[in-house]
């Protein structure tokens, strides 16, 4: 899930910067620099962990401020595909669900990696409200056993779901988003619950 990246960055040091050591006056630039922000195929960025190494504090005519060379390492967000990995139901609707880990809200199960058969209808309790369900059939030890259906629920904000992932992809910038479009997000993880031991973890209890 977690995963130490080793950078090389060019980085031109603010002069306000200067008056600290030269380590901790980069290490404050690279954290501005990625720090919660993602690194198309690398992952999110979650910390600055070391930096290796710093070269050049060349000024260049015309510039103000010194150009290092740094080679770091980066403690990024990166989970692997077939992961098991637990998260928070943030919302649902028609197409699916959408998950959260606290730093990281990009997690989407599609409709179809729900576990088969799934539907989406109105709660019976609440006919505002719509819920996930998932109908599991169960057979009958015997022969003549009729076999019965047990329904699983998924409607409970907040609720531990696990699940495993399908996917990790970094969508290109759009040039222009519609109005009405969701906000544009530079990694998406897509997930599966359609398996034994997925999904929100009360099922399992």
């Amino acid at each position: 899930m977690f995963n130490l990246s080793l950078i090389e960055h060019t980085l031109r040091l603010p002069p306000h910067l200067l008056s600290l050591s030269l380590d901790k006056a980069v290490k404050h630039d690279l954290e501005k620099l990625f720090l919660d922000k993602v690194i198309a195929n690398l992952g999110l960025c979650v910390s600055v962990y070391d930096i290796r190494k710093i070269d050049g504090g060349f000024i260049f005519p015309g510039d103000g401020a010194p150009t290092y060379t740094v080679e770091c390492r980066l403690l990024v967000f990166r989970p692997f595909v077939g992961e098991i990995i637990d998260a928070k139901l943030k919302e649902f609707d028609k197409d699916g669900l959408r998950l959260s880990m606290g730093f990281f809200d990009d997690i989407y199960i599609p409709f179809h990696l729900l576990p088969y058969p799934s539907r989406f209808e109105p709660d019976s309790e609440n006919g505002n409200r719509f819920r996930w369900i998932w109908e599991y059939q169960a057979n009958g030890e015997n022969e003549d056993d009729q076999t019965s259906a047990t329904v699983y629920p998924i409607d409970e904000i907040g609720e531990t779901i696990r699940f495993r992932v399908q996917s990790v992809n970094y969508p290109s910038i759009p040039l222009e988003q519609p109005k009405d479009s969701k906000p544009f997000a530079p990694m998406v993880i897509t997930g599966s619950l359609d398996n034994d031991g997925l999904g929100p973890l009360s099922w399992w209890e």
